[in-house]
C-alpha cells in the first residue's frame, strides 16, 4: 500500500534575554521562537512498464558463451563465438633449428570456470572450428549472422566432449597460495596453421605487435556448437597453442633437445573484437506471461523492460511541500520485488539489474561507461527478499530541480530495466598507525549486457515501492 509518512521533530528554542536594573529602568522581555522539523517519507507513487525484446546488445562482455540448452520454463538458448586474436610480440625461433619441421603440434585451448557450466554436464557436445576469412565489423553486436564470414570448407578442428570429462586442472597463486579449478578443452588444429605463423613472424614481425595488423594476415576464429544440446558455458580464455622442440646448448660439450615445449601464439583478449552471436527462443510459459502484460527481464539478449519513472510527479509534489519551508531532498530510492519463475535447471534472476534513460541506452554501451546516477543507475539481486533496490536516485532528481528548472522532458521519464554483467575490483588498503590494519573496498570496473549466463525473472512493478524522503523546517 502506498503511503505517505511524516515524522514530526519539534525544537523549540527558547532565547531568554535576563531583565535586569538600569539607571534608566528600562527592561528586556522574554521572546520565544519555535522551528518546526519534519522528516517526510513519501512513498505514494507508481512505475509501470512493458516487456519488449532486446536481441540487439553490443555485449562488450569478457567472457565467450559457447552451447546450446533447452529448459523447461525457460525456452532453447544458442551461442556461438566470433574472435579475432591478440598475437603474441615474442614467438621463441632461437634453438628451433629444424624450423617449421620443429614445431609438431597446435591446438585452440578454451578453459572455463568449474561454477560456469549451466546445464545438463553429462550431455554429449560437439564443439567446431573454422578460420574467418575477413575481418570482423566493429562495432559488433549480438544478433550478429557469421555467414559470409566463414564457409565449411575453413573448418579447422572440432571436439567431441561433454562437461562430466573434460579435462580438470588447477592453478595456484604464487602471492597467497590461492588456488582456481577449472576445466580444458583442446581442440586440434592442422600444424600447418602453426607453421604459417611460425614463417610470417619471422618474415614480418611487425603485425605481431598490432591486433588491427595481425587480423589482416589471420582474421579470426568461428566456433559453433555442431552437434548435441544440453549446457552452455561461459569460457574466460581462449588460446592458440603450438608444441615444438628446441635445441639448447648446456655446456661447452653438452646440449639437448627438449621434445615438447610449449607456447601460445595469440589469444582472445578485451583489446580485440570479439562477439557472442546469441539466439534466444523463450518457452511457451515464458511468451504468455508477457502477453499477460507481465514485466519479464530475460537473459542473455532476450527480454528488457522499458518503464516509466514519475520523477515529475515526485518533483513536484517536493516543491508544493516545500512552500514557506526550508526543504532538503535526502533520497529517493526505488524497490521492486521479484518472482522467480520456475525452469527446469533453476536458472535465477539476473544478479544486476541496470536502470538507464532510454535515450542514453546505446550510447551507455557504446563508450564502455559506468553507472553516473543521473542518467544509469544498477541494483544486485537480494536473493534473501527477492527485490532489487535502486538507491542512487537522489542525484537524478536534483539534476532536474537545479540545471532544468523542475521540469521533466519525456527522455527524463522513460527508462530500460535489463540484465547486466558487473565486473568489480576489490581494494584493499593497509594502515599502520600504532597498529596494523587493512580495509576492503569494491570498485565497480565494467557493466555490460548479461551474457555470461541465462537468467529470468518476473519483476512486480505493481508492487513496487518508489520512496521520497526529505527534511523540512517551517519558522513560526
Amino acid at each position: 500500500m502506498k503511503m505517505r509518512k511524516i515524522l514530526f521533530t519539534v525544537l523549540s528554542i527558547l532565547t531568554v534575554a535576563i531583565g535586569f536594573n538600569s539607571c534608566t529602568d528600562d527592561v528586556i522581555g522574554p521572546s520565544v521562537s519555535d522551528i518546526h522539523s519534519a522528516v517526510i517519507e513519501d512513498a505514494s507513487f507508481a512505475i509501470n512498464g512493458v516487456t519488449v525484446r532486446s536481441p540487439h546488445l553490443r555485449s562488450r562482455s569478457s567472457i565467450q558463451l559457447i552451447g546450446k540448452v533447452s529448459a523447461d520454463g525457460y525456452g532453447t538458448l544458442t551461442s556461438d563465438v566470433v574472435a579475432q586474436f591478440m598475437p603474441t610480440t615474442m614467438i621463441d625461433t632461437v634453438g628451433v633449428h629444424g624450423g617449421t619441421d620443429w614445431v609438431d603440434s597446435c591446438f585452440v585451448v578454451m578453459r572455463v570456470s568449474t561454477t560456469d557450466v549451466i546445464g545438463d554436464k553429462l550431455a554429449p557436445m560437439r564443439m567446431s572450428v573454422y578460420k574467418l576469412n575477413k575481418q570482423l565489423p566493429n562495432p559488433i553486436y549480438t544478433d550478429f549472422d557469421p555467414a559470409g564470414y566463414y564457409s565449411d570448407d575453413d573448418l579447422m578442428g572440432s571436439v567431441a566432449y561433454s562437461a562430466s570429462d573434460m579435462t580438470l586442472k588447477t592453478e595456484y597463486s604464487s602471492y597467497d597460495g590461492s588456488s582456481v579449478s577449472y576445466y580444458e578443452i583442446k581442440v586440434p588444429v592442422p600444424v600447418s596453421y602453426a607453421h604459417d605463423i611460425f614463417n610470417e613472424f619471422k618474415a614480418n614481425p611487425s603485425i605481431f605487435k598490432s591486433p588491427t595488423d595481425f587480423a589482416t594476415f589471420f582474421p579470426g576464429i568461428y566456433i559453433k556448437n555442431s552437434y548435441g544440446e544440453g549446457h552452455v558455458m561461459n569460457f574466460y580464455d581462449i588460446e592458440f597453442v603450438s608444441y615444438y622442440r628446441k635445441w639448447e646448448k648446456l655446456s661447452e660439450t653438452n646440449d639437448t633437445i627438449y621434445p615438447a615445449m610449449s607456447q601460445s601464439y595469440m589469444a582472445v583478449t578485451p583489446e580485440v573484437v570479439y562477439n557472442n552471436n546469441i539466439y534466444l527462443d523463450a518457452a511457451p510459459s515464458v511468451m504468455s506471461m508477457i502477453a499477460n502484460g507481465d514485466a519479464i527481464v530475460m537473459g542473455p539478449a532476450g527480454y528488457e523492460v522499458q518503464a516509466n519513472f514519475p520523477i515529475q510527479e515526485i518533483i513536484d509534489r517536493f516543491k508544493a511541500d516545500s512552500q514557506d519551508a526550508l526543504s532538503v531532498l535526502n533520497s529517493l530510492a526505488l524497490e521492486i520485488p521479484v518472482s522467480e519463475i520456475t525452469n527446469k535447471y533453476d536458472i535465477a534472476p539476473p544478479q544486476y539489474l541496470l536502470m538507464v534513460k532510454e535515450s542514453y541506452r546505446d550510447t551507455f554501451f557504446d563508450k564502455d561507461s559506468l553507472t553516473n546516477n543521473k542518467d544509469a543507475f544498477y541494483a544486485e539481486y537480494n536473493d534473501q527478499e527477492n527485490a532489487y533496490v535502486f538507491t542512487g536516485l537522489r542525484d537524478y532528481a536534483l539534476d532536474i530541480i537545479n540545471n532544468k528548472g523542475g521540469i521533466a522532458t519525456e527522455s527524463d521519464m522513460k527508462f530500460v530495466i535489463m540484465p547486466i554483467d558487473v565486473t568489480k575490483y576489490t581494494n584493499t588498503t593497509s594502515s599502520y598507525y600504532y597498529y596494523t590494519s587493512s580495509a576492503s573496498s569494491e570498485v565497480v570496473t565494467k557493466i555490460a549486457p548479461a551474457v555470461s549466463r541465462p537468467c529470468m525473472a518476473k519483476l512486480n512493478l505493481d508492487e513496487a515501492k518508489i520512496t521520497l524522503t526529505y527534511s523540512k523546517q517551517t519558522l513560526y
